[in-house]
């Protein structure tokens, strides 16, 4: 007997990690394999092309994810398996948030189709091993970009952030439209901790082409020009430091032993 989730298929989201083949998870490449149509941004389709061979593919541009996500949908409820593909995790600032949507508004019952989300190595993440260990202290990643979210917001999670010695990595930091939001970013940073908090700037974590630069939050103005779409920008915070080129943050086991 043929089960509803059968006959409808089965959806994975695929978080293909920061773009470098090794980096790719076992069990995404599985996904993939397992696919009968692949769904993603043209950008991330071209760096798994060599999974894709012998597969439907739907490639789109960015500002479709809505339409990606629909596609997707689309496909599983007439029986196919559809990986849908984000850079870096589907779960931080990827598909999986779009997709759900789609299936909520489909009034999906959470079985059929099955969707099944494969985790990936973040861009958070990976910029953090290029790095060194900024992130071994409370952190928070937020978003720059002001297309989904109103720049007060973004303006009050800083404030947050700020107030809260999180150490912040800054996704989507500057792009041609959006010019001045890191450098006021940094000014709101530069109230809530010393100028010469480390910061990291990775882009194309990697990747063939990869940037690294170590600064600081009083010297991150000076750099601002080298930052775009696909950088990372960490903030560390009060007690970040450098040793060796490397952006350090202490998990806190040196206070313990002091305190016992």
């Amino acid at each position: 007997m043929t089960t509803a989730q059968e006959k409808l298929g089965k959806i994975h989201l695929v978080g293909i990690g920061p773009g470098d083949a090794q980096y790719l998870a076992p069990a995404a490449s599985q996904a993939l394999a397992d696919s009968h149509v692949i769904v993603g941004f043209r950008s991330y389709i071209q760096q798994i092309e060599g999974l894709t061979a012998g597969k439907e593919v739907v490639s789109m541009e960015l500002g479709q994810e809505l339409e990606r996500a629909a596609a997707a949908v689309d496909s599983a409820y007439a029986g196919k398996t559809v990986a849908v593909v984000s850079s870096g995790d589907a779960g931080i600032y990827g598909m999986s948030g779009p997709v759900f949507r789609v299936l909520t508004d489909r009034n999906w019952d959470g079985h059929a189709p099955a969707v099944e989300t494969v985790p990936g190595v973040s861009a958070m993440q990976a910029a953090a091993a290029v790095l060194g260990s900024p992130l071994m202290q409370d952190f928070c990643a937020i978003s720059l970009s002001d297309l989904l979210t109103p720049w007060e917001k973004i303006r009050e999670r800083l404030e947050a952030a700020g107030q809260g010695d999180f150490v912040v990595a800054l996704y989507n930091p500057r792009s041609q439209r959006r010019q001045g939001q890191l450098l006021e970013a940094r000014e709101i940073l530069l109230k809530h901790r010393a100028g010469d908090t480390p910061v990291g700037i990775v882009g194309d974590a990697f990747r063939p082409g990869q940037r690294v630069k170590i600064t600081s939050l009083q010297g991150l103005e000076k750099e601002a020009e080298s930052v775009d779409m696909v950088t990372i920008v960490v903030i560390g915070n009060s007690t970040t430091y450098l040793h060796a080129g490397k952006v350090i943050t202490p998990r806190g086991y040196e206070e313990k032993t002091k305190s016992s």
